[in-house]
């Protein structure tokens, strides 16, 4: 199995093609080349998902069931929150997850400049307000994440891929967003067993990129024991 080691520098100025930004083993691929695997490596991932993400819905339909009710109880608010992605050759779909953040999130984003100012520039707030009691437990777990193995399901996602992203966020790709909309993204990558929390926004980029340009099955399974590994000790399963 791939050993996966990534190493992140702790700043990042130059954007997602300076090469002073390499955190991961090795270099990245041009951005006009795009590593295309085996047919036999797109079958084995495609069965893979289909396998996983339907023994999960079926074994955890009790775990959604319970923090669907703990959202409701907390604040009576809807209990999935829909996102905006943009996916594989440019389609757009709605991400699943549970609703972790009050159901004003936006508004309130917009009644306070500086938060949203804060916001943008990494697509993200360290201690975010609109985060609720429950919510916070969900996304220290990834329990949040959950609902996504139905749009592993349909096809829209893969178990293992880029991050996803808004349409919006695109753009921060650079020379290399044709890349990142070349294959699936996914529930889990490099990113979420990379400490996630502590990393830039460039330097997710890069990861995402370093996926794509060492894409294998043994890497794919090798991310996705990790992330058991991480989601056991973060949930005490």
């Amino acid at each position: 199995m791939d050993q996966i080691t990534v190493t992140i520098p702790k700043r990042a100025e130059e954007g997602p093609a300076s090469q002073s930004m390499i955190g991961v083993r090795g270099r990245l691929a041009s951005p006009d080349l795009v590593y295309e695997p085996s047919k036999a490596y797109h079958l084995v991932k495609r069965c893979l998902d289909l396998m996983l993400s339907l023994c999960g819905i079926i074994a955890l339909t009790p775990v959604f069931l319970i923090i669907a009710v703990c959202i409701k109880l907390d604040d009576g608010g809807g209990v999935l929150h829909f996102r905006e992605i943009i996916g594989r050759h440019g389609r757009r779909f709605y991400a699943l997850k549970f609703r972790t953040m009050r159901a004003d999130a936006d508004e309130y984003l917009a009644r306070h400049p500086e938060l949203m100012r804060k916001f943008q520039q990494n697509m993200k707030l360290e201690r975010d307000p609109r985060i609720t009691k429950v919510g916070r437990f969900l996304r220290r777990t990834s329990l949040d994440e959950l609902p996504q193995l139905f749009n592993v399901l349909v096809g829209q996602m893969s178990l293992v891929g880029p991050r996803i992203i808004h349409p919006s966020e695109l753009p921060r790709y650079g020379e290399y967003a044709h890349k990142r909309l070349a294959v699936l993204p996914g529930i889990t990558g490099l990113w979420q067993i990379s400490g996630r929390q502590h990393i830039s926004y460039d330097e997710r980029i890069l990861l995402d990129m370093h996926y794509i340009d060492r894409r294998s099955s043994r890497l794919d399974i090798a991310i996705l024991v990790k992330t058991l590994k991480v989601f056991i000790v973060h949930t005490g399963i």
